[in-house]
């Protein structure tokens, strides 16, 4: 080997060992950052000098497999906590069983009320007493509808914003797709914009479970796991009108509410043949259409069950057939055609309701009595307590199918909001450890600092190998020229 060569293997190990070392502080810098994959240097024998070394490139390793699996468990985790928040808010619109100001707590004092009552019939303050927990009661039913309908609005608004993000980040991984071959092409280094398509991915992943498929040029496909095509070298576009303010009638099948679709083909978002079976967006239309549904049909049970029991036939001989009960539904009897939302219009009768210009002498003498009869007949009063406490079919099978009484329908509710919102926390619970455990394996097979240092160690040592052939070279040649 002659001093030229020696020289340039020198300076070509020179080279590699600089473009190594920015490649391996450029991995311990971004060994937390998101998105980021591990560099490593190729390396090759360089064809000129024949023995020296050149940088054939610079390769980022990804595990697809494990990339996937991790998305898998993003997804899961983004779609657990959507559904325990909600079932969550409903536990606590509900009331637990230590909870005072629960729908089962307030049904209990008014019960209470009426007997306090009914020991001594001529007091107006009593009477006053069972108006006022009546009034909580109904109230309590009408705040649960209430925030059951600014949840399920709140969903609908949610996936409006959620429906625009999806087809923002489509449309700027399509333009990562286009860009990315170009500036391969031009010899530029695409590591960063690998980086940042993939957290693109993984914004559209939390969304909608995707499938990236690898493409020719370094682009990418994705597909939804129930076989939606979101991107195939165009981004697929969703649409989606959002209500805003729902009400407890609207659905997707009677048109007022707007289902999802694809390209102007209705996207399935529930049941076996779903196209999106996981994610926060399946989440936030589950709230909406299934969830929302249920929790309003389960208050509605109640209400139903408590208007029914005081228009119980004989109950108040001073009625007619045709008028409405102590409770009502918005003043009127209860009609099996109109259940929907009766939770959110139940109300006192008005002619027992000082506040509305009624007379509360009438829960002892009858709600249809003209006079107030005789101040200690409790009969009426006493007649109010046992059809609380009677046992009997509930109206709405949603609590089971036997008898029960309205203390026991209320604490259904309860105990059925709470065992959801239990299950739904533990279904969380164990999505988070999943993901965290599947971020943890994809750490291990990502950046290891400790290798990275030894790695830097070993460049460095070349480095001054290299540097000492360079100044060896040098001393000869000086050497030469003083002959």
């Amino acid at each position: 080997m002659n001093m030229s060569t020696a020289l340039n293997n020198a300076l070509g190990g020179l080279s590699a060992a600089s473009r190594g070392a920015a490649v391996v502080s450029g991995n311990i810098a971004n060994a937390l950052t998101p998105g980021y994959a591990r560099r490593s240097l190729e390396l090759a024998t360089s064809p000129v000098s024949g023995n020296g070394v050149r940088v054939v490139g610079i390769t980022r390793h990804q595990d697809p497999v494990l990339i996937a699996n991790r998305r898998a468990t993003d997804a899961d985790l983004a779609a657990a906590k959507t559904l325990a928040q909600f079932h969550s808010g409903f536990e606590k619109l509900v009331g637990t069983a230590n909870d005072a100001t629960s729908i089962s707590a307030r049904l209990a004092q008014f019960e209470s009320r009426l007997i306090t009552a009914a020991s001594l019939p001529g007091s107006a303050q009593r009477l006053d007493q069972v108006l006022h927990a009546g009034s909580e009661l109904s109230t309590a039913l009408n705040n649960a509808s209430e925030g059951v309908r600014q949840m399920r609005s709140d969903a609908d608004r949610t996936i409006g914003k959620q429906v625009d993000t999806l087809n923002q980040t489509l449309k700027d991984i399509e333009k990562l797709n286009a860009r990315i071959p170009a500036i391969r092409n031009s010899g530029g280094d695409i590591g960063a914009l690998l980086d940042q398509r993939q957290i693109l991915i993984d914004q559209v992943n939390e969304l909608v479970p995707v499938n990236a498929i690898a493409r020719d040029n370094d682009q990418v496909s994705l597909y939804s796991d129930g076989g939606l095509i979101l991107l195939e070298g165009t981004a697929a576009a969703f649409s989606f009108t959002t209500t805003g303010d729902t009400m407890p009638h609207m659905t997707v099948d009677n048109g007022l509410l707007s289902g999802l679709e694809l390209n102007g083909h209705t996207v399935r978002v529930s049941g076996d043949f779903a196209q999106i079976r996981s994610g926060a967006l399946m989440a936030q239309f589950a709230n909406r259409d299934e969830l929302a549904v249920e929790a309003q049909a389960d208050l509605d049970a109640v209400a139903r069950d408590l208007i029914e029991r005081f228009e119980t036939a004989g109950l108040d001989p001073t009625t007619a057939a045709t008028d409405p009960g102590l409770f009502t539904d918005d003043g009127n009897r209860f009609d099996p055609a109109a259940q929907t939302g009766l939770a959110s219009r139940i109300a006192l009768n008005a002619v027992v309701d000082p506040d509305t210009g009624g007379e509360s002498w009438k829960l002892r003498a009858g709600l249809g009595a003209l006079t107030p009869g005789a101040p200690g007949d409790a009969s009426q009063l006493q007649a109010f307590s046992a059809v609380l406490t009677a046992s009997r079919p509930t109206p709405a099978i949603r609590f089971g199918t036997g008898s029960m009484r309205a203390a026991e329908i209320a604490e259904a509710l309860s105990s059925k909001a709470g065992a959801n919102a239990h299950a739904a926390d533990q279904r969380s619970s164990f999505a988070a450890n999943a993901q965290l455990e599947m971020q943890k394996i994809v750490a291990e097979h990502g950046v290891d600092s400790d290798t990275e240092l030894q790695r830097l160690m070993q460049i460095e040592q070349a480095y001054a190998a290299n540097a000492r052939i360079v100044a060896v070279v040098d001393e000869l040649m000086d050497t030469l020229l003083r002959l």
